[in-house]
């Protein structure tokens, strides 16, 4: 599903109303959503106290008013700044006829429930004065929050919070949901989102062209990789993974069980003859090969049938990693490029993006926030980028890769511009090992012949509904064993 940046949004109304329809009938079925979703909590005689602005938010918070009020709720309507209201707004609000009075702290300390509709989803300053007062009164009392569009205080495009932000009970938004419902910190403030149709057709997304996605089946799953009756393992892709040293070849060993997971055919870990032993008593169908510098790497990584590597996972930072991460690239396979892979070129990205432009496969950087300070911390478009998103674009452009910034809204960025957010992970994911399986469900799903972008969106939603699968006190062990029930529902949905 699509996701409308705060001027996308607005280019959405504009194709509408220059299509016909009024801009007045949008904000009254707006007004409508948002009385439902109240209606639909409280109780008939609750005391509603409406926060509205200046604006078209404001304007759909006096239809909700309007609506509650004729439907037996007693409601009063806060205004927050001197500002006349014009156009639509104004409009809404001459058709209501209850009770306006200016915004004070008091005046929502009684309320049975509020109705956030003080700053839409295009806020791009910080909040100040009267309407940081009022929101923090807001917070502070305590009732539920049903936000209009998105909670005060959050941009939209960048779910950044100005200074202040309501904290919602539910959000009510119109025709896609934004950015800033997704990604953190916005996401913590919106509670439930509910997404209405309030008469924009989806026909206007063909003008707009939008690069931003929610992260989920309908984005990828045309793609999706599935055995074939007449394939077999060679058929599936060969994905190997670089392995650290004895002592630490557990991040390569989870990679490749969540590589096998994955669907790759087979899975072979490039351990140092040091840690041989090791990595083969821990392996039954993961193979294990003797790998000790980078020449031996490309020569093993010459065998076509070896269409993906990966590395980082364990490998220990430095000159070696270097090395094999530039062996890597010059070579045919895809290459996934995690941890200890990115944080060896941080201080030299031009030497990473020279090995990643010059050659033909793909390539998946796949960084959790450290490493990528570390890594792009040279790259002045990065630094000036106002989200989470929007840094990943950058990184990705610069790279020529794609690019996986992970976290509790991980981001997948790809060097043509689009993007996309996942929203499906549980908090129990950030555990020791959980990114190194990550990497692997990558590596199987491009060992498949998925495409970059789409196989680091899957493996990303497969990563969060393992750990959901796996459920409170999971560990990086229980995620590729959580796998094949996901697929199971994936498969047959």
């Amino acid at each position: 599903m699509e996701l409308l940046t705060t001027t996308e949004m607005a280019e959405a109304d504009r194709l509408t109303i220059a299509g016909g329809r009024p801009g007045i009938e949008l904000m009254e079925r707006a007004g409508v959503a948002v009385a439902q979703l109240v209606m639909l909590e409280r109780p008939r005689g609750s005391r509603i106290v409406v926060v509205a602005g200046s604006g078209n938010n404001g304007g759909d918070g006096f239809v909700a008013a309007r609506l509650l009020a004729e439907r037996g709720y007693s409601v009063r309507v806060l205004r927050v700044g001197d500002g006349t209201l014009r156009g639509d707004a104004a409009t809404a609000a001459q058709r209501w006829t209850g009770t306006t009075q200016p915004a004070t702290a008091e005046g929502v300390a009684d309320a049975d429930a509020i109705v956030d509709a003080l700053f839409g989803a295009g806020l791009d300053r910080p909040v100040e004065g009267e309407a940081r007062a009022i929101i923090e009164a807001m917070n502070a009392a305590s009732s539920p929050i049903y936000a209009v569009d998105l909670p005060s205080g959050i941009n939209g495009t960048t779910g950044a919070a100005m200074g202040v932000a309501v904290t919602a009970t539910a959000t009510v938004t119109f025709f896609r949901n934004k950015p800033g419902h997704l990604l953190l910190p916005g996401r913590l403030h919106c509670g439930r989102i509910h997404v209405a149709d309030i008469g924009i057709p989806a026909s206007v997304l063909d003008r707009i062209g939008p690069q931003t996605f929610r992260n989920g089946p309908d984005l990828w799953f045309e793609r999706f990789p599935r055995p074939r009756l007449d394939g077999h393992k060679y058929t599936r892709g060969h994905a190997v993974v670089l392995s650290g040293g004895i002592d630490s070849t557990g991040a390569a060993r989870l990679a490749a069980r969540g590589a096998l997971r994955a669907g790759a055919g087979l899975v072979t870990i490039a351990s140092p003859r040091e840690a041989l032993v090791v990595n083969a008593s821990a392996s039954l169908a993961v193979m294990v090969r003797a790998v000790d510098d980078a020449g031996a790497l490309s020569d093993f990584l010459a065998d076509a049938r070896r269409n993906v590597a990966v590395l980082g996972p364990g490998g220990g930072m430095g000159a070696r990693m270097r090395e094999h991460v530039l062996a890597a690239l010059a070579a045919d396979p895809a290459v996934v490029l995690d941890a200890d892979a990115l944080t060896s070129f941080a201080g030299d990205l031009a030497a990473l993006t020279g090995a990643i432009r010059g050659r033909k496969a793909p390539v998946l950087l796949t960084p959790h926030e450290g490493e990528f300070g570390r890594l792009f911390s040279e790259l002045d478009e990065a630094a000036r980028a106002p989200s989470k998103l929007a840094r990943a674009r950058a990184a990705a452009a610069a790279t020529g890769a794609v690019v996986l910034l992970k976290g509790g809204d991980t981001v997948v960025a790809a060097p043509d511009g689009r993007g996309a957010i996942a929203e499906n992970a549980t908090a129990w994911l950030a555990t020791a090992g959980s990114g190194d399986v990550l990497a692997g469900f990558c590596a199987g799903l491009l060992a498949q012949q998925m495409s970059v972008f789409e196989a680091a969106c899957a493996g990303v939603w497969l990563h969060g509904e393992a750990g959901n699968e796996a459920g409170p006190g999971l560990i990086s062990e229980d995620l590729p064993e959580a796998l094949p029930a996901v697929y199971r529902r994936l498969l047959s949905s």
